[in-house]
């Protein structure tokens, strides 16, 4: 699981991500130079660590290095809530907990999120028949699959004579 990465390691993996091309020290070094005063060989150690735990891959290029990102941001921020949700003893205290701290923003992109996913994901009631799965019992089923037809199409209410309609008048 990834660890967060340290404030250093931030800044410059955060160029990385915007600038979303292969990068070298030099370029990485001249905008964290814009604020604060680091070193080259800082930046490059910075890099090389980077690399060595797997968050960028380089490609030499005369005697340097051209770094570019192995992930987005998004998935490296997807693996840090994933770990912390995991490490909780109650993930849905975590949760409520969590979904409490967000901005009005933020919870409509969780919305439109979870949207996503559901339209992604085939239902899991459409991959088996009401009868087949092992929750439902005989008596369910009935008003499982009058659930599953449309208002237009369903069979009579119950009490009503078999061809008779909602109206009471016959089909």
């Amino acid at each position: 699981m990834p660890r967060r990465l340290g404030d250093l390691e931030d800044a410059v993996m955060t160029r990385v991500w915007e600038w979303n091309r292969p990068v070298t020290v030099r370029e990485v070094l001249e905008d964290l130079q814009k604020e604060r005063s680091i070193a080259y060989t800082t930046v490059m150690t910075v890099l090389d660590n980077l690399h060595q735990k797997g968050w960028v891959r380089r490609e030499a290029e005369g005697r340097a290095y051209r770094y570019e990102a192995v992930s987005t941001r998004a998935a490296y921020a997807a693996a840090l809530m994933n770990e912390a949700w995991s490490a909780s003893d109650n993930p849905a205290a975590a949760l409520v907990a969590f979904f409490g701290m967000m901005s009005p923003e933020q919870r409509h992109a969780l919305r439109d999120a979870v949207r996503m996913v559901q339209v992604d994901e085939p239902a899991e009631d459409a991959e088996q028949p009401a009868e087949e799965t092992e929750e439902s019992t005989p008596a369910e089923e009935p008003a499982a699959e009058a659930a599953a037809q449309p208002a237009d199409e369903a069979g009579p209410a119950e009490g009503d004579e078999p061809g008779a309609s909602a109206t009471g008048k016959g089909r």
